[in-house]
């Protein structure tokens, strides 16, 4: 891991956005790849889909509109331990997700003057789940149960073929969407698949839906842009972050195994340690080397800590850690420091505090959602959850005593706007 060196330094937030370690370029070449990827499934359908099955995952022939009965012979074969496991994180995501649906309410602003602000679900939800480098069952937990939780009534989902499987999507995804009762499963990867549920595949009986959500690489992540504003879709959740603030007072072994952990993902996983102590930073580069080395994945997560989007970088106070972790706005912020402010670090997808709460417990079993704005977007943007499949909708109901106290300042400002019909809308219902 490279180091950056920003003590000494009274960084203007433009000059602490430059400093923030970032893979630019494979982002930018990720959006123009995945625009035509979208571009030819839009014109050409289930055609386009089989060629990228066969380009991008070597299968060829497999059923990409996924039978039952694949369902079924994938939950009867999962492990029982697994299944437990699954079964308690749909447990736990379901009351975190509840949590989440904000109730309908009423105000009164005058005598027979009302507004209800109410929300309704989506009608149809199309969900990615990766299938590339690793398996992420989990993630079929964290999209379809916040959806059903929000009321939606229809939910898709799609995961890439495998060839291991006979050009099946993965048994134990299989299982987890069995689980949750869902039926309509399409063997489809990368960002062919979100096109595919943008445009819709007449051949396959996919209809297209009204948002996509669920995460994936630069490609998925950036299909989803592609496709805005055709359907709404949750935040650009691609190639995973994690950004560890720590003190002197942190355990670098701790520290080490959690950037390993996240950079394992994939080669463009983003792993970066912030500390106002070279003795900790040094501490953890060794650990990071040792744990590297040793992984399963060892190559996978070399190739990430020695990007351009990991970093240990030195800073000389808390203070300056936290003015940094605001302008990179990670993913997953873990907190390895004595007095962690939760408060003033205002830009994470999620928060992570103390040395018992690594990413990974957030990965499956904390409750909470792991699907995340990357790329700095959670300065805006919000993770997966029930209210990314609601909408608001305002209900407004006056009568005509309501009305009438408002008419003069409807034709004043209607008049105002040069826009007299307005006013006259309202001054047609008291005339004789």
């Amino acid at each position: 891991m490279r180091t950056i060196d920003l003590r000494g330094r009274e960084l203007t937030a433009a000059e602490l956005l430059a400093a923030v370690p970032r893979a630019q370029a494979a982002r930018d070449l990720a959006l123009a790849t995945a625009a035509e990827i979208v571009a030819d499934v839009a014109e050409h359908g289930e055609t386009s889909l089989r060629g990228q099955a066969e380009r991008f995952d070597g299968v060829e022939g497999h059923a990409i509109r996924v039978p039952q009965h694949h369902l079924n012979e994938a939950l009867a074969g999962l492990e029982p331990a697994v299944r437990s496991a699954l079964e308690e994180a749909i447990r736990r995501v379901r009351i975190a997700s509840a949590a989440q649906v904000p109730p309908d309410v009423v105000t009164e602003i005058g005598p027979g003057a009302r507004i209800e602000q109410r929300w309704r679900p989506v009608r149809r939800v199309g969900v990615y789940v990766p299938g590339g480098k690793a398996v992420y069952p989990s993630s079929v937990i964290m999209n379809v149960v916040p959806a059903q939780v929000a009321g939606v009534r229809a939910v898709a989902l799609a995961s890439p073929p495998q060839r291991d499987h006979g050009g099946r999507v993965h048994p134990v995804i299989l299982a987890a969407a069995r689980l949750l009762d869902v039926t309509e499963v399409y063997a489809m990867g990368g960002a062919g698949a979100i096109g595919a549920f943008a445009h819709g595949v007449p051949s396959l009986g996919l209809d297209p839906v009204d948002v996509i959500s669920g995460p994936g690489n630069n490609f998925v992540a950036l299909a989803k842009r592609v496709v805005a504003g055709i359907v709404g879709t949750d935040s650009e959740a691609g190639a995973t972050e994690i950004l560890v603030v720590a003190d002197a007072d942190a355990d670098p072994a701790l520290v080490a195994a959690d950037l390993v952990s996240q950079a394992e993902h994939d080669e463009q996983a983003a792993a970066v340690l912030v500390t106002d102590s070279s003795e900790l930073a040094e501490a953890v580069a060794v650990r990071v080397a040792e744990r590297a080395a040793a992984t399963r994945h060892a190559a996978r997560v070399q190739i990430a800590l020695d990007g351009p989007q990991s970093a240990i970088v030195l800073v000389d106070d808390i203070a300056a850690a936290t003015a940094f972790s605001n302008a990179y706005a990670p993913e997953h912020l873990e907190l390895h420091i004595t007095d962690p402010r939760v408060d003033e670090f205002v830009n994470a997808g999620a928060v992570f505090v103390g040395s018992h709460t690594p990413v990974s417990l957030g990965d499956y079993l904390a409750g909470s959602n792991h699907v995340l704005p990357t790329g700095g977007q959670a300065r805006y943007a919000a993770g997966l959850g029930a209210a990314t499949f609601l909408r608001s909708q305002q209900v407004i109901a006056y009568d005509r005593d309501a009305l009438r106290a408002v008419h003069d300042d409807i034709v004043a400002l209607s008049g105002s706007e040069q826009l007299p019909a307005h006013g006259e809308a309202v001054s047609a219902r008291f005339e004789a």
